[in-house]
């Protein structure tokens, strides 16, 4: 029970943490010329919920390197239309310029979402957890 509370917890600081910039904040973050990994989801999604570790991880570990953003589509249809998913969560690879790189249906595990990365030119490495 403890866990999930803590879980439950996790997700919604995620969530709130992630929604509040909204579109305003995308454009922000690409003019300060990072990449930018946008998560569009809901926090009641089982998927969607399985994404938030993930993210967590590589905003923590990429910080100053990947901006990693999230972005709540049945709180924010409005903000969530202009990008025409299908499914949720989908993952949508930007480069420092905005333009929109890659998009990924479904939950992406972390070493695939880095491998992407390197395919689309990003060498992107975590710390190790012992360094943590």
């Amino acid at each position: 029970v403890i866990l999930v509370v803590v879980a439950v917890a996790a997700v919604g600081a995620f969530m709130l943490r992630g929604s509040e910039n909204g579109e305003a904040g995308q454009e922000a973050r690409v003019e300060a010329g990072l990449p930018v990994l946008l998560d569009l989801g809901a926090d009641k999604c089982v998927p969607c919920k399985m994404m938030v570790p993930v993210l967590d991880e590589l905003e923590k570990g990429l910080a100053g390197k990947l901006e990693v953003r999230f972005l709540d589509v049945w709180k924010n249809p409005e903000q969530a239309k202009k990008y025409e998913i299908q499914l949720i969560p989908t993952q949508i690879f930007f480069g420092p310029d905005g333009k929109e790189l890659y998009r990924h249906e479904g939950f992406f595990a972390r070493d695939d979402i880095l491998a992407k990365w390197r395919e689309l030119g990003y060498e992107f490495t975590l710390p190790s957890p012992e360094a943590g």
